[in-house]
């Protein structure tokens, strides 16, 4: 039967199988003879660069590889197997696609590594009936069989393999059968028995010792049965008596050996029968209890030639030959196929009983069926089956391989078919062979080429890094620019490239002396492509099919490959019509005539036009039109402008399709177009019953990845065409218009089309997430322990993930109503998850939050045009652009969503991913004030002081004052936000202004301290002076004095004395002025001023100048400004000296003494100066009375204080000048009686 035009129901999904370092654990397997081994701690999560092609097949692809399903347990059930590294590595991993919904998932990869190359086909695996565990059973190269069994938590936790194997999960045995025997093929009846086939045809049985000889070294108890009998086989010891042998892998095989083999005991208890395929084209049907041959009988059920022994010869490199099918209690079916010329199925009807007897019929033996290859124009090979139970008959899977391309075929067999138990015919699985290419740049293109490339190679699952680390340094090597030594240290693989590729490109100058853009792009252009094929050679060898598996239980269908694997599931509607579109099926004739026109129509644009329509096509995806349908419809064609471009030829192989005016385009058409885009169940509408695993959200992101580049293929193409022939057509009555609403099906398209486009964004857009808990807790521990530093460091564990997995990645998984095969499921999901109508609400307003919650405001921006537009998705766009510091644009969208999220609402969804609190969802939909003051927070924490004010006056100008207690509460919080916001970027005047209205007096006060401070830092003092602080001018005067109190060194830092001077002098207080320039002055003499001389600036360096002679005349100056009624004096807080060696006090430094001085030289005065200064003398004489009553009356409670007067600070000034003029003379006072201007006292 011929299947090269097959149809097409199935699609295959292909998935990497790399994984990051941290999920693999690497555990040495000792043999009986070496010592126990511990898993080192390089090898857990070393990576190795490939540098050539041998060193990277050998590392990352498979020998031989497959899965095993458990019976007893399901979490996990399956686990994928590899042989790598030369046979010396096998790799295991679950490969669940679903799990329990409580059920922790299983990341982990472990490799075992052998000290000896394994033999692939002596590999089996078994599942305890009592024990939740896995049992593999592995015979390597040096005929030592390794039993090892593994929870289920070595695949959770990292703990669990920490120290290696212990001698109760590892054990090594080297049978003593193998000593003149050689192992061919390992069969698994249970985890206490096993069978291997050997080369001379007979069978070695293992079955567990349970006895004392266990303990003793020997846990398996061996029994031997042969073909012939014990005579036969000596007999083929002795030279020149052998059998007719066959060479194989250095051995002598007899032809009695068995190729392929299978298992199953038919429903009987404790019963076991092995079925085998041997190399002379028998089968062989033995009896496990008791080593004999029940059955022996050719493969085909053909009479042959005893004669013709070589033509009926089978390699022993055929592995599966066989395949058995249980069918209830005491029957099976048996699949054999024949691999001798076309190679042909046979199917067995076998039957058993309790005693051991068995019987074998052919359940066609009028019928034959010889599988035809995919393809004539090349040889294909029959390398894999698999069988499976459906309720019309056994379903016949066939994987066919060339070279590393494989096909996957599949046969309903329908034993009571008129036509013939063969008669439905093979139905093909497609499987994708085109290579996808960069668009090529023009001149005029504004994008980059290397992005496109990048875009392009590192595009989510395309290649695995492994295969991009050993191109780029082949891709060196060719170069001649390798260094063994890593100069990519530090650098990610995607720079990489770029520095590798751009050092091979220089831009030279045209002879005209311009610089050659075009020569540049053109050679960068060639090193890219030279890439792409090394890229693409060395993926190839990725996907050599190894095997074929039949997951009869859950409904799948998986191909493993060398270094990848391929989920076979079922097409979907459109698909289908796809697929199969040169021969579709009767109801679908018409979609598939609509769909292969567009799809013709505009493969017939260029690269241009191509590139043209779609930018017309972005802009109606993502802006928002008030314009009708027939508006948008002409506005479309115009941007698109393919019109121009279009020939004849193209318009006329549209109407041969459409027929002529496109009479078979009808709005039921588009109905039905539309309809294979709309799920045909709840695939994900309910709750999950069955959650995926990460291994089966994988495979669903890699199915909708394929689904929207096929539906957006198609709708963009039906787009194309349908504004192609709304304008085609110049008579109106034949219009398409005229005959229905085609803004209708321009709307859903364009909807369709949004929905995919924002899909595909979030398929290619990769995210770096936190790995998954198991994996979290597992790399907190090390080889020998926990580590501190490894728990420390946890948290930094990444890994990547595509935005759809990250962020949607939970909503996956199987309903409550599940009752299809996981095949159908899988695309159910898929094409719910592309619809239009998908029960799985895309909200990007959450997506973006989670983004933003993960400081990714980079990508939540990607996602604006597909926001949309009520508050809170304008809110999040805000919250977008204050993340990216566009504060202006933030700004924006606050104040639009701010009249929507203001309004009180009675349910509230708060749904943020994280972003808000709830002291923050609190304050929105509570009222204008409160919104505002969320704004406020938002830019304060991003130190945005001028929108902060902005936000504080809105949110203080909508304070409601019905309510007193919140309004109150509001008011004073956004004031003080304002003060501070106002102070920060030295706004004073909108500081003071919001100082004075304060009404909280603490949080005045407060403030009040804060402007002062911040505008003497700043130096603002003519501003601060300048500032009326109405009714706080006295505090004012209190803060700077307290500054000057504690300010010790006034020759640096902030002059406060100078500021309160001005500030006191500006208010009209002179005296206070003086006051506070004497305080300075002091402190001036005490840090030894007076000495230096020049000090002042002054240009002649005057020995007179000095800071404390320039001080006296400002404080001469500040006193002599005093008026009436003010009164010419200060006083001077000062520390008692301490008494002299006669214990006597000087009177001059006594406030009491003072005054009867001042009073004496006032009676002493001429009578012509008393009479010219009579105002003056009655003023010093009131003055003295007033001080000395206040001296009497307080003297006990006021500290010691100096009265100083004008004429005093004239005299001191004076006796500063003559210490001055004394020094410079070298005159100097030596004892405490000489006069003040002589003393040696310099300080």
């Amino acid at each position: 039967m011929n299947t090269r035009n097959a149809e097409i129901l199935y699609k295959e999904t292909r998935l990497n199988l790399e994984s990051t370092s941290s999920s693999v654990i690497q555990i040495p397997v000792a043999s009986q003879s070496s010592s126990f081994l511990r898993p080192s701690a390089a090898n857990r999560s070393s990576h190795v660069t490939d540098h050539d092609e041998k060193s990277y097949r050998a590392r990352n692809l498979a020998t031989a590889s497959s899965i095993y399903h458990r019976k007893h347990h399901r979490s996990p059930r399956s686990f994928l197997w590899r042989v790598l590294e030369n046979d010396t590595v096998l790799s295991i991993r679950a490969a669940d696609v679903c799990k329990q919904q409580k059920e922790a998932d299983a990341p982990l990869i472990l490799n075992l590594r052998f000290p000896t190359a394994i033999r692939p086909s002596c590999i089996g695996f078994a599942d305890p009936k009592e024990h939740d565990a896995l049992c593999i059973f592995v015979v390597d190269q040096s005929n030592q069989l390794h039993s090892i069994t593994l929870r289920p938590d070595h695949f959770r936790r990292r703990s669990a393999t920490d120290g290696g194997f212990s001698a109760e999960i590892c054990k090594s045995y080297a049978p003593p059968g193998f000593g003149f025997k050689h192992p061919h093929r390992l069969v698994v009846v249970n985890p206490d028995q096993l069978i291997i086939t050997m080369h001379d045809g007979g069978i070695l049985r293992f079955e567990r010792n349970r006895s004392q000889e266990a303990t003793d070294g020997v846990p398996w108890k061996e029994t031997i049965y042969n073909v012939a009998g014990w005579s036969q086989s000596l007999r083929g010891l002795v030279p020149f008596q052998r059998n007719p042998t066959v060479r194989y892998d250095k051995i002598n095989m007899e032809l009695t050996a068995a190729a392929s083999t299978a298992i199953t005991s038919m429903g009987l208890a404790n019963a076991a029968f092995l079925f085998t395929v041997c190399l002379d084209h028998r089968m062989r049907v033995w009896d496990v209890r008791t080593g004999q041959i029940m059955y022996t009988g050719d493969i085909l059920n053909a009479k042959r030639d005893p004669h013709e022994v070589g033509r009926w010869q089978i390699d022993p490199s055929q592995g599966n030959l066989i395949q058995i099918l249980d069918n209830g209690h005491g029957q099976c079916l048996v699949v054999t196929f024949s691999p001798i010329g076309a190679g042909e199925f046979k199917f067995w009807k076998v039957k058993a009983n309790d005693q051991g007897s068995i019987h074998v019929a052919d359940c066609f033996p009028e019928a034959s069926l010889i599988p035809a290859s995919p393809s004539s124009l090349d040889v294909w090979t029959l390398a894999d089956f698999g069988v499976a139970q459906q309720a019309d008959g056994p379903e016949l899977w066939a994987l066919w391989k060339n070279n590393t391309t494989y096909r996957v075929q599949k046969l309903q067999i329908r034993p009571r078919n008129a036509s013939g138990p063969f008669g439905d015919g093979w139905k093909s699985v497609f499987v994708e062979s085109t290579v996808p290419a960069a668009q090529t740049c023009g001149p005029c293109d504004p994008a980059d080429p290397t992005e496109k490339w990048l875009d392009l190679i590192f595009f989510p699952g395309r290649f695995s890094k492994s295969i991009l680390e050993t191109a780029l340094a082949m891709y060196e090597k060719g170069l001649g620019t390798y260094k063994e030594s890593s100069s990519r240290a530090g650098k990610s693989i995607a720079e990489s490239i770029c520095s590798v590729l751009g050092s091979t490109t220089t831009l030279d100058k045209t002879s005209g002396g311009g610089l050659d853009y075009e020569q540049f792009r053109s050679t960068s252009e060639t090193q890219w492509m030279r890439f792409w094929r090394l890229l693409l050679e060395l993926d190839k060898q990725r996907g050599e099919a190894l095997s074929l598996v039949v997951d009869a239980q859950d409904g799948m269908i998986w191909v493993t490959c060398a270094d990848c694997i391929a989920a076979i599931r079922q097409c979907s509607d459109l698909d289908r019509v796809y697929h199969n579109i040169e021969s579709p099926e009767k109801k679908n004739e018409d979609v598939a005539a609509l769909v292969s026109a567009g799809l013709t129509f505009v493969d017939s644009f260029s690269d241009s036009m191509s590139q043209l329509a779609k930018a017309a096509l972005r802009a109606e995806l993502h802006e928002d039109s008030s314009k009708s349908d027939d508006e948008r419809i002409q506005a479309f064609f115009d941007r698109a402008g393919f019109w121009r471009q279009v020939t004849e030829e193209d318009c006329a192989q549209v109407v041969d399709t459409l027929g002529q005016n496109f009479r078979v385009v009808t709005p039921r058409l588009y109905e039905d177009l539309f309809d294979l885009i709309t799920a045909s169940s709840d695939a994900n509408s309910q709750e999950l019953r069955e959650p995926f695993t990460g291994f089966g959200r994988k495979v669903v992101v890699r199915a909708v990845q394929e689904t929207i580049e096929l539906h957006w293929e198609i709708l963009f193409s039906q787009l194309i065409l349908l504004v192609h022939m709304e304008f085609e057509i110049d008579n109106e009555d034949d219009a398409l218009h005229a005959r229905f609403d085609i803004g209708s099906v321009y709307r859903q398209l364009i909807d369709a089309l949004r929905r995919l486009e924002h899909l595909r964004w979030m398929a290619k857009t990769e995210l770096s997430t936190p790995a998954p808990k198991a994996d979290r807790s597992a790399l907190s521990e090390s080889v020998g322990g926990p580590s501190p530093v490894a728990k420390r460091g946890s948290s930094d564990e990444r890994q990547s993930v595509t935005a759809l997995e990250g962020l949607t990645g939970h909503l996956f998984g199987l309903p409550e109503s599940h009752r299809l095969p996981l095949l159908s499921s899988i695309t159910d999901l898929v094409l719910d998850l592309c619809s239009p109508g998908s029960s799985t609400v895309l909200q990007t307003c959450y997506l973006q939050c989670w983004l933003l919650k993960r400081d990714r405001p980079d990508l939540a921006l990607e996602l604006g045009p597909f926001a949309d537009q009520d508050p809170f998705s304008t809110y999040v766009q805000g919250r977008v652009f204050l993340a990216l510091r566009d504060y202006a644009t933030a700004s924006f969208y606050f104040k639009r969503a701010a009249i929507g999220l203001s309004i009180s609402m009675k349910h509230v969804e708060r749904h943020s991913s994280g972003l808000l609190d709830d002291t923050e969802w609190n304050l929105l939909n509570s009222g204008l004030p409160n919104y505002y003051s969320h704004i406020v927070n938002l830019f304060d924490r991003q130190k945005a002081y001028s929108y902060v004010m902005e936000f504080s006056r809105l949110a203080l100008q909508f304070v409601n004052v019905h309510n007193q207690d919140e309004a109150m509460a509001v008011k004073t919080e956004m004031q003080s936000r304002l003060f501070t916001a106002s102070t920060a970027i030295s706004h004073f005047e909108m500081a003071h202004s919001t100082l004075l209205s304060m009404e909280n007096e603490a949080l005045q006060k407060s403030c009040l301290r804060k402007l002062v401070e911040k505008m003497c830092e700043t130096g603002q003092n003519t501003e601060l002076v300048g500032l009326p602080f109405s009714g706080l001018q006295n505090k004012v005067d209190d803060i700077l004095a307290e500054k000057c109190r504690l300010t010790k060194d006034v020759m640096h830092g902030v002059p406060y004395h100078q500021i309160l001077y001005a500030w006191r002098i500006g208010h009209d207080d002179y005296r206070g002025g003086a006051a506070i320039l004497l305080d300075r002055l002091q402190k001036l003499r005490q840090m030894g001023e007076g000495d230096k001389v020049g000090a002042a600036g002054g240009a002649d360096n005057d020995a007179l100048d000095t800071q404390v002679t320039r001080q006296y005349l400002l404080l001469i100056n500040a006193l002599s400004c005093v008026t009436p009624p003010q009164e010419a004096y200060i006083l001077d807080d000062f520390v008692a000296p301490s008494p002299d060696t006669n214990g006597e006090i000087r009177a001059d430094d006594d406030l009491e003494s003072h005054l009867d001085e001042l009073v004496q030289r006032m009676d002493s005065e001429p009578t012509s100066a008393a009479r010219k200064k009579r105002s003056a003398t009655e003023s010093e004489m009131a003055l003295a009375e007033k001080l000395k009553k206040i001296s009497t009356k307080h003297v006990q409670d006021l500290p010691p204080r100096r009265f100083l007067t004008l004429a005093d600070l004239r005299k001191q000034y004076q006796q500063e000048l003559d210490r001055l003029v004394a020094i410079q003379n070298n005159r100097f006072g030596f004892t405490a009686e000489d006069d003040d201007d002589v003393l040696m006292d310099v300080a």
